[in-house]
């Protein structure tokens, strides 16, 4: 792929998070993405196959760029299921604010476009898969409440970190995003971990 190339699927790709920022999700039409980045609809149907696709590309890029992997290290290096639960609700709760902007657009226009609820349930379920990884070292350490499977366990902790939730505790409560992190970390202890 040639330096235009990229260059081109780079401004398409900040076009559709600002787009999605500033619009709620409203405005993130292929046309919309073209005019936004200042190239023809045509060329955005070059670098993207549909609409799905190019949402789902906006928030991996949204992610690149806030260097999502680096920030996942410390939970998966940590050295024991506990730590590795409290260092995912610790990424979780530090990078939810950064992508609150296009993850609500998303959320908003889900119910009435498929391509927003098709890149919303990839992202989700990229959440969840980390959900599961920190409730799997729990268990791999002998260290899940015997109430819980690890199925169920992924279930609720999963349920508790869903951007609605975050949003009434620090949008509706007020609760600061260090407050969010300890209270979240406290209730995931004393939900999930034996006793």
């Amino acid at each position: 792929m040639s330096s235009e190339n990229i260059d081109t699927r780079t401004k398409i790709l900040q076009a559709t998070v600002r787009s999605l920022e500033q619009s709620g999700g409203r405005g993130a039409r292929m046309g919309d993405i073209a005019k936004e980045s200042g190239i023809s609809r045509q060329a955005v149907y070059l670098h993207f196959e549909s609409r799905a696709d190019l949402l789902t590309q906006a928030f991996l890029y949204l992610g690149d760029q806030l260097d999502v992997d680096g920030r996942l290290a410390p939970s998966r290096a940590a050295a024991t299921g506990q730590e590795r639960l409290e260092r995912y609700i610790e990424f979780w709760g530090n990078f939810l604010p950064e992508i609150y902007g296009v993850a609500k657009a998303l959320m908003m226009a889900r119910d009435t476009d498929e391509a927003a609820a098709a890149a919303w349930k990839d992202r989700m379920e990229a959440m969840r898969h980390g959900c599961r990884a920190a409730i799997g070292a729990l268990h791999a350490d002998g260290a899940l409440a015997e109430e819980w499977t690890r199925s169920k366990a992924t279930d609720a902790f999963f349920a508790m970190l869903q951007v609605p939730n975050w949003e009434y505790l620090t949008q509706e409560c007020g609760w600061s995003k260090k407050e969010y992190i300890r209270r979240m970390s406290v209730l995931a202890k004393r939900s999930f971990v034996a006793g």
